[in-house]
């Protein structure tokens, strides 16, 4: 397996810079190409009492998405300016479904993500964002899993 394009996820918190040396020493020894990667999800509700009118979008995507991109930056000056590294924010109403099409539609060959080591109730509730990554990726995926204290 060739791995010449790597797609690197953040949700822009603490947690997701975890993957960030590693990673990018692996496109180090690799030669590859790293795109860094935010899902900004789209919240679209259903009106209430008119349950057949389209969904009704909340919050502010432009402003998120700019913000989003504000962070992606400095996390890009982490990586390396000896890297080759692509920075780019889109919208979806499932991050992980998003990723998932991402890396198929950009050709990546790994897609690396930070998990957040959520258990119990917040598990159940929440979900895993990498787990259904898993379920939804056509290729390889690389999880960082918080260190156990």
């Amino acid at each position: 397996m060739e791995i010449r394009h790597i797609l690197l996820t953040s949700d822009l918190s603490p947690e997701s810079l975890r993957p960030c040396k590693p990673v990018a020493a692996l496109a180090r020894k690799l030669g590859a190409r790293i795109t860094l990667l935010h899902v900004v999800q789209e919240l679209a509700v259903a009106a209430h009492g008119a349950p057949l009118a389209p969904p009704l979008h909340v919050g502010n995507t432009e402003k998120d998405m700019k913000h989003a991109r504000v962070a992606l930056a400095e996390q890009k000056d982490a990586l390396g300016a000896d890297l080759e590294v692509a920075v780019d924010v889109v919208t979806g109403t499932s991050p992980a479904e998003t990723i998932a099409r991402y890396a198929a539609d950009h050709g990546a060959d790994l897609i690396a993500i930070s998990t957040h080591g959520r258990t119990g109730l917040r598990h159940l509730v929440l979900g895993s964002v990498a787990e259904a990554v898993l379920r939804h990726a056509q290729v390889p995926v690389l999880s960082f899993p918080q260190p156990r204290s």
